[in-house]
């Protein structure tokens, strides 16, 4: 009996056509929505935790707060070499690394493009922990050194032809701030796009290029003990806190762990997941609405029909199952189209921005859950959608149905 609802209720939503798939348009965007959103999170998750590479957990990253900006440009007051030798005076901090961070002009074959270059220290074992720190591996030529003057390395994303509309290799001369440098290792590609799109330059070449002194950026502090980095980090603020004679609260600097930098990922992440979320389930409410809308307006066409069915005696409640079903098959392919299209969507969005980013890779994660509990959400709303449409259509009298 039940076999024989299900196959009416199919055939009359097939009658209906193009009102139907009007019908469910609500659910394939919403659910769509949901999939595509959910499926592209722990690729998004990933890839933004992957730019973080350079944040091992035995580091810690000390630079002054600024108001936008690369690290230094805007900060009220710049990191000084007392700042550093007060960083390294704290127990528990092996090693106090200066780092500058800036933009620079760059031109190669007629193309200017703005990018990032990064200080090499000057100290042999500054410069082996910020290799490490950053997971640089050479792909062609060799590392640099402070000794290498008018030398830089690039990231592997850099040399590619898509940037300056020619590779570029080892040997070639790029001119950074119009002056003339030789590019003389590139490195692989980390899968970081910070990493992948710098240019790495000896500090005193970087300083004369900038025209800075004593300016530093930001501090890279590594501790000795990384179960101990969290209480690191609170001796290092309040050393910063007293030299500047702060109170808490007012601190021009931050000291960030590891931790807190992953956190106000999660954080950023969140937000957008919770927006769309939002939107989706917009989507999904009108959607329900228009499934209730078709199911009223349904009941109303079909008075006849029921009043005939009734007369030659089905019951209220094959009635019932009769539009209940209609409604549950509205919100059921409506959930499996949008299942589909979020699907489709999200591996669309993956193989864009993977391209649009270069060294970002951004993966779709296929979970099989998900699509039955998005599809199974858009089964019930169907459900609860046609409830009052079916009540009412099993309650007519057929008597009154005829007539109309």
């Amino acid at each position: 009996m039940l076999g024989d609802y299900f196959f009416l209720a199919l055939n009359n939503l097939r009658q209906r056509g193009l009102r139907s798939w009007l019908t469910m348009l609500g659910i394939f965007i919403g659910i769509a929505a949901v999939v595509s959103l959910i499926s592209l999170g722990n690729g998004l998750e990933q890839a933004v935790i992957g730019q973080f590479g350079s944040l091992d957990t035995d580091k810690l990253t000390i630079q002054n707060q600024g108001t936008g900006g690369p690290p230094g440009s805007t900060a009220p007051r710049q990191l000084t070499e007392d700042d550093m030798e007060l960083i390294e005076s704290v127990q528990g901090v092996d090693l106090a690394i200066p780092r500058l961070i800036r933009v620079v002009s760059v031109e190669y074959n007629d193309v200017v493009r703005f990018k990032g270059v990064i200080n090499v220290p000057k100290e042999e074992r500054e410069v082996e922990i910020m290799y490490d720190s950053v997971n640089a591996e050479i792909d062609q030529g060799r590392l640099i050194t402070e000794e290498d003057r008018g030398k830089v390395i690039i990231g592997g994303s850099f040399a590619t032809e898509e940037e300056f509309r020619k590779k570029i290799g080892v040997g070639t001369n790029l001119d950074i701030n119009g002056e003339s440098f030789e590019v003389i290792g590139i490195l692989e590609k980390t899968g970081s796009f910070f990493i992948d799109s710098e240019i790495f330059m000896p500090e005193q070449d970087l300083r004369e290029l900038l025209g800075l002194e004593n300016e530093i950026d930001l501090i890279v502090a590594q501790v000795e003990d990384p179960d101990r980095i969290e209480q690191v980090a609170e001796e290092i603020e309040r050393k910063l806190r007293k030299d500047r004679n702060q109170d808490i609260g007012e601190e021009d600097f931050s000291v960030q762990t590891p931790l807190q930098s992953l956190e106000a990922v999660s954080t950023i992440l969140n937000i957008i997941n919770l927006i769309v979320s939002g939107i989706a389930a917009v989507s999904l409410l009108i959607g329900g609405i228009g499934i209730a809308n078709t199911m009223f307006t349904s009941v109303l066409e079909r008075r006849k029909e029921i009043g005939i069915m009734k007369a030659i005696g089905a019951k209220n409640k094959d009635i019932l199952y009769i539009f209940m079903l209609e409604s549950a098959l509205l919100g059921l392919v409506g959930g499996i189209v949008g299942a589909a299209l979020g699907l489709a969507l999200a591996f669309v969005v993956s193989s864009s921005a993977s391209a649009f980013l270069g060294g970002i890779n951004l993966q779709v994660t296929f979970s099989l859950p998900l699509i039955l509990a998005s599809i199974s959400f858009s089964l019930l709303i169907g459900i609860f959608s046609g409830i009052v449409p079916a009540y009412q259509a099993s309650k007519m009298n057929p008597v009154e149905a005829l007539r109309k």
